[in-house]
């Protein structure tokens, strides 16, 4: 019933209702469909066959698709490659920066300025009792 070349309109799934061409018979209930529907492997229970057959050969490529339905006046749906998406560049973190807004680090900070005010009025006691 499926052969390579049948006519054939798509009744399920997204491309339903766009007339495509069978390009491929495959193993496990397949088959391989090209045309104004994207090319693809489809279940035959989701085709509706034609009448017409055109003449391809089996695996035929988009590009011989799209000549043979050309006479019958069927576009084609051609897919372009997706372009690689930029990605990102990392950011490079400074880390005094980052221990600045770290409320643990501003912690630290308070503790170690303590620390050294306290040696510093120690200094100047030590100082001014020498004196």
């Amino acid at each position: 019933m499926f052969e390579v070349g049948r006519l054939a309109v798509k009744i399920a799934g997204r491309d339903a209702g766009k007339v495509c061409v069978i390009v491929d018979v495959l193993e496990g209930n397949r088959v391989l469909v090209d045309g104004e529907t994207r090319r693809k492997k489809v279940n035959p229970k989701h085709l509706e066959p034609l009448g017409q057959l055109v003449k391809l050969s089996k695996g035929a490529s988009h590009d011989d698709v799209k000549k043979a339905l050309k006479p019958l006046d069927i576009e084609t749906q051609d897919t372009k490659p997706k372009s690689a998406a930029e990605r990102p560049k990392k950011q490079k973190v400074n880390k005094k920066e980052l221990a600045k807004d770290d409320p643990k680090a501003k912690k630290e900070s308070k503790k170690e300025a303590k620390k050294e005010t306290k040696k510093e009025e120690k200094a100047s006691k030590e100082s001014k009792s020498k004196k």
